[in-house]
């Protein structure tokens, strides 16, 4: 009995969320700017990398897809302002008036945003990998320079598109946790940013090609994106699937980390 009634209480506490994200100013442009900037960066991108001859070693299906370092930035305000918003205007009391079990209501935020980032990125990884499909030959990827057009059918193509798209809502797990934690949208912005592009910018600082590999293997952004790759596997600091695991353990100890503060403090 306990058990239903705390799925029903999940239930609730989904709805309501999913009622805040669809009113509440900014989130659906921020939604829609994921599409447009994951689409048009990666058509840009696709557009200006040029493959002049056979073996010019490009990555077509990264080149399309490049606009997801990008528009991760747009996931991560959409998770820290589900949480900064209520905070900054105290209706967080209410939310926890109504659903006491904090837990409870960290779930239904993370229920929820997964769910609506799972949808609005496969949209705009669906849209980036068409869009790439059509502007890649142009810029010299072509039979002829041996690329075949890109196809959800071929397997590393498709495991690089739904990874992106699990690198999203993992980023976005990884906000939101962040942003239970700190409760002030702006800085929760700011550490999100840092942590995911700290590893990389470090590694460019550093000279040691071991070092360097290492923050590649840690870092949340460098590891993730791994998925990405379809080319030269061998090559890479960490294996597509063990990157996209390194993002997830990222992203649950950001959302454990929340967790353990909203039960420990006061609203």
């Amino acid at each position: 009995m306990r058990g239903r009634s705390d799925l029903t209480t999940l239930r609730r506490a989904c709805r309501a969320e999913w009622t805040k994200l669809r009113t509440e100013a900014g989130h659906g442009w921020l939604l829609l700017g994921l599409v447009l900037v994951t689409v048009a960066i990666g058509a840009a991108v696709s557009a200006s990398v040029r493959c002049p001859a056979v073996g010019c070693g490009q990555d077509q299906v990264r080149l399309s897809l490049a606009g997801v370092m990008v528009s991760q930035t747009l996931v991560a305000i959409t998770a820290v302002l589900l949480v900064g918003n209520e905070y900054g205007s105290g209706l967080i009391r209410t939310t926890l008036a109504s659903v006491p079990r904090r837990g409870t209501v960290l779930a239904a935020k993370a229920t929820v945003l997964s769910g609506t980032v799972l949808v609005v990125g496969g949209v705009a990884v669906l849209a980036a990998v068409l869009v790439g499909r059509l502007v890649l030959p142009g810029s010299g990827h072509t039979s002829v320079h041996g690329y075949a057009p890109l196809s959800l059918a071929d397997g590393p193509t498709l495991r690089a598109a739904a990874g992106s798209v699990l690198y999203l809502v993992l980023v976005a797990l990884l906000a939101l946790g962040v942003a239970v934690a700190v409760r002030d949208a702006a800085v929760a912005v700011g550490v999100v940013l840092a942590l995911l592009h700290l590893f990389p910018l470090l590694s460019h600082i550093v000279t040691d090609p071991h070092l360097q590999r290492l923050l590649a293997r840690i870092g949340p952004m460098p590891a993730g994106l791994a998925i990405q790759a379809t080319t030269n596997l061998r090559h890479l600091p960490i294996s597509p699937w063990a990157g996209m695991g390194v993002l997830s353990l990222w992203a649950v100890t950001m959302l454990l980390v929340g967790g353990t503060v909203l039960r420990l403090r006061d609203a």
